[in-house]
């Protein structure tokens, strides 16, 4: 694949569809998600020792819920979306935090109540 037809593809793949989903209405209420979208990509050519020449080059995405935007009649409000996995990992960097600092605070604790005496 040629480069110029690599930043095509890029050029095709983000859009406006990838980050806001089709809307739709259900009892006067529409609702129009929305995603996170991310987007990377290099290419280039060269030429080895022998005189021989190619190019080449990659694309990635990746997305995810973001939430969603509520239209009720002329009022609009943001939904974000809940992501488990996000709260998991949060979850657990502040029980590793916590377990890390226990010793060091029970330390300092000791020596507070061994000064006061």
């Amino acid at each position: 694949m040629k480069v110029d037809e690599l930043l095509m593809k890029v050029k095709d793949a983000v859009t406006v569809g990838r980050v806001y989903g089709e809307p739709y209405e259900k009892n006067g209420l529409t609702v129009i998600p929305a995603a996170f979208v991310m987007g990377g990509g290099g290419g280039g050519s060269g030429q080895d020792q022998t005189g021989g020449e190619g190019e080449g080059g990659g694309f990635g995405m990746s997305g995810r819920p973001a939430g969603a935007f509520l239209i009720r009649g002329q009022e609009v409000t943001w939904r974000p979306a809940v992501d488990p996995n996000r709260i998991m990992t949060v979850v657990g960097i502040v029980a590793v935090v916590w377990l890390v600092t226990r010793p060091a605070r029970h330390r300092a604790r000791a020596a507070l109540r061994a000064a006061a005496h």
